[in-house]
């Protein structure tokens, strides 16, 4: 799973501006960062934090959607507000079968940088936080879906997404140990030389076949991963900067 992560707008620029495009990334900051809830030092997705997102429509230039897709065919917004905290994640396996994504799946896939993801383990009753990063720190590339809904009442556009997960690593089998789980999983996490393959057309059972070769779990000799303070309770400091730096519980050495 992948319900929190961590992310800036400079995380979230790194496409825009991997060309040396600096007027692409001043024209971001005067005119997507207000629409934006960033920066996002911990964001729980069933808070619907709004961010920046590159789609297959235009892979170099992103733009702000809500996270939690909500699927075309949702008739009205009270609807779309019901489902969305059910559409954070889309299993990468099922894609291209379930109603709430396969559309999106076939015809709008984009990427999300991140910082990093945080998850819970659990140990003797309790749950500990865990953020999750890549080694050398740099940004994830994280596969997502997403899909542009007009309310039929106020034709207003909302642009959503989910996060693609697929099956755990080790370490993710460490450390997301969910009892209530069938098994560990984690965000589909692209190498940047894979990335552009996300985003291409998909027309044809080759490319689908293509497509789904890319749903696998990231190597764990390219992640690294510490404790951090509390996320959830009395105890949780908020958005905060501090909020992904190493914490050690006693109990779990």
């Amino acid at each position: 799973m992948c319900y929190d992560i961590k992310t800036s707008l400079e995380t979230q620029m790194k496409r825009a501006v991997r060309r040396g495009d600096y007027e692409a990334a001043e024209q971001i900051r005067e005119q997507l960062l207000p629409l934006t809830d960033l920066p996002l030092y911990h964001a729980s997705g069933f808070s619907h934090p709004r961010m920046l997102i590159y789609t297959d429509a235009d892979p170099e230039f992103p733009a702000v959607a809500t996270w939690g897709l909500v699927p075309h065919w949702v008739r009205d917004r009270q609807q779309g507000m019901d489902l969305w905290n059910k559409t954070l994640n889309a299993r990468g396996e099922t894609i291209f079968e379930k109603p709430s994504f396969r559309r999106a799946a076939q015809n709008n896939r984009c990427l999300i940088y991140v910082d990093g993801f945080y998850e819970h383990h659990h140990h003797k009753s309790k749950t500990y936080p865990y953020f999750i990063y890549l080694q050398d720190g740099r940004p994830m590339a994280l596969a997502g879906l997403y899909n542009d809904w007009a309310d039929p009442e106020t034709g207003a556009l909302l642009t959503t997404f989910s996060i693609v997960t697929t099956e755990g690593n080790p370490l993710l089998a460490r450390i997301h140990n969910n009892p209530k789980l069938a098994g560990p999983r984690m965000p589909l996490i692209l190498p940047e030389e894979l990335a552009d393959r996300w985003l291409a057309p998909v027309t044809d059972a080759p490319d689908q076949k293509a497509l789904q070769e890319l749903i696998r779990s990231y190597p764990e000799d390219g992640l690294a991963a510490h404790t951090v303070a509390k996320l959830r309770g009395k105890s949780y400091a908020g958005n905060i900067p501090g909020i992904s730096e190493k914490i050690d519980y006693p109990e779990l050495a």
